[in-house]
Formats: C-alpha cells, sequence, structure tokens
C-alpha cells in the first residue's frame, strides 16, 4: 500500500488501484508506522507526502518483493507449473495479433491454465502488473513508460513491429513494391493529435530524420478512423502491421525501403523476479511462437547497432 500512495500521490487513488477503500489504506499505513516505529506520512496542503523513513522502506521492500517474487517462481517450477491462472494484458492491437492468437495456444497446448486477458492502454498495464491484476503486459514503450531501470518492472524487446505506409487505392505510390520515406515529402498525412499518444511523435521523429515534417491535413487517432479518411483520399500516413485494415477501406499497405528501418519496438513487461515463473513462461514462450510464425513480424533485433532506430521508435 505504501507503494501505490508513492506511485499515485494520493491515498484515494492508491485505494482505487488497489480496490480497497481509503480509509482501509490509511489504517493499513497507520499500522505499518506502528509496527516500525517511524513516521510515513506528513501533511502537505490537501495531499500528503511521504517521509525520509518511507522512501527507505520502499526501496528495501522493493528488494524483498523481488526476492518473494524469485521464491514462488522456484515452487511454482517444483510444482510443474501447468495449472494455474495467468492474466496477460496490453494495447488493442496487440490484444489482437500477439495476446489472443497467443491464448488460444495455450487454451489448446495446456486445458488446465486458465488464461484471462485484459485490453488497456500502457499506464493502466504497468497500474495491473503492480497490482497483480496482470501478469505479463505486452506494451509499446512511450514517454509514459517506466525507465529500464526501474526494480520494479522486468522490460524485455518482444518484437520490432514495421510500419507500413498505406494509401488510398489508385495512389501513385499503391503500386509499387516498397516506398521510400523520403518520396512522401510532399503528400498530405493523417495523423493523431499531439499529445494524444505517442505515434504522432513517433511518425514526426522518422519523417525528421528523412529529411522533411508531415504536411498534416486531418486528425485522427483510432486507427479505423486513419486508414477510413486514407481510403477516402484525405491523405496518407503509418500504420502498424499488426493493426487490421477494416476490409471497405480503399487502402493499400506499402512496406517501406529498409534503408531506413521504421518500426515501433513491442516489450515483453513482468514484475521484477518473476520472468522464470512458469506460468509466465509459458505465456511468454507461446507469444514468441506467434511472433515466428507471423509471416510479416521478426522477434525483436539485440544488435547494438540499431540502437539509435530503437530509442526512435
Amino acid at each position: 500500500m505504501l507503494r501505490a500512495v508513492h506511485q499515485h500521490g494520493t491515498v484515494t487513488a492508491a485505494a482505487a488501484a488497489l480496490h480497497l477503500t481509503p480509509s482501509a489504506v490509511s489504517h493499513q499505513l497507520r499500522e505499518l508506522a506502528r509496527e516500525l516505529k517511524v513516521q510515513l506520512v506528513e501533511p502537505q496542503g490537501r495531499r500528503i507526502r511521504l517521509t525520509g523513513a518511507a522512501h527507505l522502506v520502499i526501496r528495501h521492500g522493493e528488494e524483498l518483493l523481488a526476492r518473494w517474487e524469485e521464491a514462488e517462481s522456484a515452487l511454482e517450477s517444483y510444482r510443474s507449473g501447468d495449472a494455474g491462472l495467468l492474466r496477460i494484458c496490453g494495447y488493442p492491437s496487440a490484444v489482437t495479433g500477439l495476446i489472443a492468437p497467443a491464448t488460444a495456444l495455450l487454451r489448446k497446448r495446456r486445458p488446465g491454465l486458465t488464461v484471462m486477458v485484459t485490453e488497456c492502454e500502457t499506464v493502466a498495464g504497468f497500474d495491473l502488473l503492480l497490482s497483480t491484476d496482470a501478469d505479463i503486459a505486452v506494451m509499446a514503450p512511450s514517454e509514459d513508460f517506466p525507465n529500464p531501470s526501474d526494480s520494479r518492472f522486468d522490460q524485455e524487446p518482444l518484437l520490432d513491429e514495421p510500419l507500413d505506409l498505406i494509401v488510398p487505392a489508385g495512389h501513385p505510390l499503391a503500386s509499387r513494391t516498397e516506398v521510400g520515406l523520403a518520396e512522401t515529402a510532399r503528400e498530405d498525412w493523417v495523423l493523431p493529435l499531439p499529445g494524444s499518444c505517442d505515434h504522432y511523435q513517433r511518425v514526426l521523429v522518422f519523417c525528421s530524420v528523412a529529411g522533411f515534417t508531415p504536411a498534416v491535413a486531418h486528425w485522427a487517432k483510432e486507427w479505423a478512423a486513419v486508414s477510413a479518411m486514407v481510403g477516402h483520399g484525405l491523405g496518407i500516413s503509418l500504420y502498424p502491421r499488426l493493426t487490421e485494415i477494416p476490409p471497405s477501406h480503399q487502402t493499400v499497405r506499402v512496406p517501406l525501403t529498409a534503408e531506413l528501418p521504421i518500426f515501433r519496438r513491442i516489450l515483453s513487461c513482468v514484475r521484477q523476479g518473476s520472468r522464470d515463473h512458469p506460468l509466465v513462461r509459458h505465456g511468454l514462450d507461446a507469444l514468441d511462437e506467434v511472433i515466428a510464425a507471423h509471416p510479416a513480424l521478426a522477434p525483436a533485433a539485440p544488435d547494438a547497432d540499431r540502437a539509435p532506430s530503437r530509442s526512435h521508435a
């Protein structure tokens, strides 16, 4: 509960994340302070702030919780790990393209295993991990992502998902087998509003590297809205390969040339110390198998010389 208050800033927000009442959280914090014989919170206007002692408790608590996750993994390995509840969450297109087929694979191969899938956005995925309402989160890095050194989470590359150019059917580029991004410099674009999601910034970076700033004619965040606008000839856009385009939308996907690797890196995120838990391992292996079987996808490349492109993505 102390970690949750630190994470969310208020007792009320922490209680909501933990599915408890604010009074229950306050009571437990008072009990913890009494047992430790230190003050953990102090008033700051209408809010509270954590004391130095509280930060010390949290730091050591993170280490203890990671060790406990390791202990649970070892115990579960001893018991076989073929039965139990595995909870996986992810953003919408990850659910469609990765998590749903991986879940079907697990249900077929391990009938004693129950898999629960939750669609969520990035920030909510990390809250689900912290509250133990999810065991695996499949996420695309954004400005809201925890730092890779955050001791609460274990983040590993899962997939480098290519971004394709989508153009209206009949567009001069629609018949090409591949296109250089610089060739689109004079086109109108359909993109999300700045700040509404990370895709706007991602496209801006790639276009900047290609030597131009995209001329945005229309703004749309939902992928179906983007493809509908493109299909009606209102502009072009970059579209994740895992995201389906409705058949009624008259658009064409055109792969981009390999001279500038254009992709978004997808990560698997788990609580620190839990990656080798048998149930978690089953889920991660199923995700890897789905990626390996997909004709247009490949696992994330580990080579260091691609690090600048990964950071852009």
